[in-house]
């Protein structure tokens, strides 16, 4: 699948620092609230198995591991939605189901290929003002590196029956969201708003991909 050229450099940037941030120590001066917890939680989990040579020799476990891992953690329903925008609504049940379940798809396995460039990197959680009763918050981090500048992560988070989970990564201001939303937009309108297309395309690659035929997003 094609990203706009302008931001296919920006969305790697986003899923690695993602991979990263998950995956590295924290670096807070005030005690982290329950979203930053959340993301904390996670990373730990993640830093401490998928870097054993089990994962990192069988690419179809490392998946499994990372999608039983963040499946708790992030709401791919809301993701799915956000990203078709206006085709959800016209869409049928059985395509909202294979589009959701496709995207996931890309993006676990996504996320599993990049873990594998974890390096030295450590996150720090910028000070969060959380009301009560507040549904909704973007948890602000910075991604450091010995020698580089700091690269700015954000979490848009939502909170479902108690329960905090991302539905949106920015790094340094450019939405993951809003980029699959430009460019699966296009795509569709030029399928004459069929969204088949676009949900096979997704699962050629997926499939391919887990057969280990280096296709990439």
């Amino acid at each position: 699948m094609k990203l706009h050229r302008p931001l296919t450099a920006t969305f790697g940037r986003i899923l690695l620092c993602l991979m990263l941030s998950i995956g590295c120590s924290a670096v807070s001066a005030d005690p982290l609230l329950e979203p930053q917890l959340v993301i904390q939680r996670t990373s730990d989990i993640l830093q401490k198995n998928l870097q054993l040579s089990e994962y990192k020799s069988d690419f179809l476990k490392a998946t499994q591991f990372v999608d039983k891992t963040i499946d708790p953690y992030m709401d791919f329903t809301r993701v799915a939605i956000l990203v078709l925008g206006k085709h959800w609504k016209t869409a049928t049940d059985a395509q909202k189901e294979r589009f959701r379940k496709e995207f996931k798809q890309l993006l676990v396995r996504t996320y599993a290929t990049a873990f594998t460039e974890y390096a030295d990197w450590s996150i720090r959680y910028l000070p969060l003002n959380l009301t009560p009763n507040e549904d909704k918050v973007v948890v602000k981090t910075e991604i450091l590196q010995p020698g580089a500048p700091p690269t700015a992560v954000d979490y848009r988070m939502v909170n479902e029956s108690g329960a905090w989970k991302v539905y949106d990564i920015l790094i340094e201001g450019v939405s993951l969201l809003q980029n699959y939303r430009t460019t699966f937009g296009q795509e569709i309108t030029q399928s004459g708003g069929n969204l088949d297309p676009i949900i096979n395309r997704l699962v050629e690659r997926n499939n391919a991909a887990m057969k280990g035929t280096g296709v990439k997003s």
